[in-house]
């Protein structure tokens, strides 16, 4: 079955979780985009009333407005009923890997500041462990960044300045640089997280931990909803 179809069913499905009134995350990605376009049929259609979203994006920001979608700012609602985002992995715990699309740094800051985080993935997302299908994108400040280069080579890592479409260095919203950092399996994803943290200059990493509530994952034969039973409210 095509892989938009999947990402599709996961996206659409998440927003039978969206209730009149909430202020919503609106996540960035190819499946995130399809929980948007439902979103706007919603209150386009009166089923849903007074939405408000907060994009992690500028892109995402683009598509509500284009979509008539009531947006605010996290400064104005600093708490999140719930927020819909998509992953590049997923493992057994529901821990992931995001920042594909470069926006990790926004899409972690509105995790955590939401109620419940719903994140919507095709089947091929998942994997036993984090690493296997992705390296870890890590936003780095571009002043000195060839010192973290060399420093995620020193915890193992093969990296990668990420390059936008041109060829030039690819920019965050932010204006941060993106080093994709391929570490293998990531059996220890809490002290590789830990090791991250403590760098000055690393503005924050790819590896999202104890943040998805949900899971909503595109099959074939329709969706499954995996809760995260550690997840902390």
């Amino acid at each position: 079955m095509d892989t938009a179809e999947l990402k599709r069913r996961a996206g659409e499905r998440a927003v039978d979780f969206v209730t009149s009134g909430m202020v919503l995350g609106l996540g960035h990605g190819s499946t995130a985009i399809f929980a948007l376009r439902r979103i706007a049929r919603l209150l386009d259609e009166g089923e849903l009333q007074d939405v408000l979203g907060i994009p992690t994006s500028f892109q995402v920001e683009r598509d509500a407005r284009e979509l008539g979608i009531p947006l605010t700012t996290l400064n104005e609602h600093p708490e999140i009923d719930l927020t819909i985002d998509g992953a590049d992995e997923v493992d057994d715990e529901l821990n992931l890997i995001k920042g594909g699309g470069g926006a990790l740094v926004r899409e972690k800051i509105v995790a955590q500041a939401s109620r419940r985080e719903i994140i919507v993935v095709d089947e091929t997302k998942l994997s036993p462990t984090l690493g296997i299908q992705w390296p870890v994108p890590i936003a780095v400040t571009p002043f000195g960044w060839r010192t973290q280069e060399s420093f995620l080579k020193s915890l193992g890592a093969r990296v990668t300045l990420r390059r936008a479409e041109d060829g030039s260095q690819f920019r965050t919203d932010d204006g941060n640089l993106i080093l994709d950092a391929d570490f293998g399996t990531v059996s220890r994803v809490e002290q590789l997280a830990g090791h991250l943290e403590e760098r000055a200059g690393i503005v924050e990493h790819g590896l999202f931990i104890r943040l998805a509530s949900d899971v909503i994952v595109g099959t074939p034969d329709g969706t499954r909803h995996i809760e995260n039973p550690l997840y902390e409210t």
